[in-house]
């Protein structure tokens, strides 16, 4: 579908979701991806997916419907409809501690020291090196070598990150890896 009429069906997406539920349109620009359509006829429906929870809205004509339960798992709880409805203050608030959170992972004694290590597993990086594990794998390796070993720097940054969960810390060093990386496309594209 050409990006005019995506474009076209997300005005109407945010109209119906901010009528009928009460959501706000930025969080659902944020927070929603076209999937594409399903059904014929009458009974066509166009479907956007949320990118962090996989919960999903149908859209037929402006009728917004919220698919409530997906296999096994429930969606839609009173916790993402609250999400959603989140006023631009809150979002504004919740992008600032965002960027806070990262430039606190790109300062920390922890990236800064293994930066390189973490940066060559990505293939845009001028220094990549083939063969290896992806970045999240090695960035969990590391986590697990550091926190068996004890070190400092990892206790410092699980501090900083308010969790000493190994996926969720990985997330977090990864971060500024993922900001130096678009910096590096876009002087490769400019």
């Amino acid at each position: 579908m050409n990006p005019a009429k995506i474009n076209e069906l997300f005005d109407t997406l945010r109209r119906g979701c901010t009528r009928q539920f009460g959501f706000n349109p930025r969080r659902v620009t944020e927070g929603m991806r076209y999937t594409g359509k399903e059904g014929h006829g009458k009974d066509l429906v166009h479907l956007f997916r949320d990118v962090h929870s996989h919960s999903v809205m149908e859209l037929k004509d402006n009728f917004v419907a919220l698919r409530e339960t997906h296999g096994d798992k429930p969606h839609w709880s009173d916790a993402e409809m609250a999400h959603y409805r989140s006023t631009d203050a809150e979002i504004d608030a919740e992008i600032a501690a965002k960027q806070a959170q990262l430039e606190i992972a790109r300062q920390s004694a922890l990236y800064t020291d293994h930066r390189e290590e973490l940066l060559s597993h990505y293939n845009d990086w001028p220094g990549f090196k083939p063969g290896g594990p992806t970045p999240g794998e090695a960035a969990k390796a590391l986590i697990a070598q550091l926190s068996e070993a004890g070190d400092p720097r990892l206790q410092e940054f699980a501090a900083l990150m308010h969790s000493s969960d190994p996926v969720h810390l990985a997330h977090h060093l990864l971060a500024p890896c993922h900001q130096e990386l678009e910096v590096v496309r876009a002087t490769r594209t400019g």
